[in-house]
């Protein structure tokens, strides 16, 4: 049995042993390595990410016990669904999007996504809504590591790429704010209320997982567009690789 802050230890090992700024999809991106038709990929691809974390955390919401803890949890869908068209992270994306060159409403309409984008997504959609609500708030806690890459990846694209401005990456500047508010409560939360080892071990898994959902969104990126080079058949062809 852990003590609370060897839970939040092991879990903070983890992230930094598993978290995807170590892929080298990633270094690419924040080192200037890739092509504007790659960041393109990875912009739309990631797309897809960003607009289901609302729809997994309303599948959460509804699952919580009391009023308190779904008038804690239901703040981030107003982060990322906004109050009213055109607000909230979802929006902020889809304008990184077309910063970046791309159709907003392709890639609104996900005609473009690598299956291996949408399996792992999906999966953890799929994770928060059918695993015990301990689990499902674990695996938010990828979160912790957020602040650190988003601040090396708005430095290095703005560095490294001439087509990317500050504007394109403004999805970002909210984030530095929300994801340590989010982690607050559900750091806090785990360490409360895994109780016991096997709980404990749950906790440790479910970022386990998340960490791999991340990972494997990479992979496909790399594998479709750096190398091999594979594309799978309807999804996303840049102009340079047809």
């Amino acid at each position: 049995m852990l003590s609370p802050q060897g839970l939040e230890d092991a879990l903070r090992a983890i992230g930094a042993e598993r978290y995807h700024n170590l892929h080298p999809f990633h270094r690419m991106l924040h080192d200037g390595k890739l092509t504007r038709s790659q960041v393109q990929a990875w912009a739309l691809n990631r797309y897809y990410y960003q607009s289901q974390i609302p729809a997994k955390d309303a599948s959460l919401v509804a699952r919580l016990p009391t009023a308190e803890l779904r008038r804690e949890w239901r703040s981030r869908l107003v982060d990322h669904d906004g109050n009213a068209p055109g607000e909230g992270g979802i929006a902020r994306w889809l304008r990184l999007a077309e910063g970046v060159g791309l159709d907003p409403a392709y890639v609104e309409s996900t005609d473009g996504l690598l299956p291996g984008t949408r399996f792992a997504v999906d999966a953890y959609v799929h994770f928060v809504r059918d695993r015990s609500i301990l689990e499902a708030i674990a695996s938010s806690l990828t979160e912790m590591f957020s602040p650190n890459i988003i601040a090396e990846r708005v430095s290095g694209m703005l560095s490294h790429y001439d087509f990317v401005t500050a504007d394109t990456l403004a999805y970002f500047t909210p984030r530095m704010t929300q994801a340590p508010k989010d982690v607050d409560f559900a750091l806090s939360y785990v360490k409360e209320h895994a109780r016991t080892p096997d709980q404990q071990e749950q906790v440790l898994g479910a970022l386990r997982f998340k960490c791999g959902v991340l990972w494997s969104q990479l992979d496909a990126l790399h594998f479709a567009y750096v190398a091999p080079g594979v594309i799978p058949p309807g999804a996303f062809v840049p102009d340079d690789m047809r």
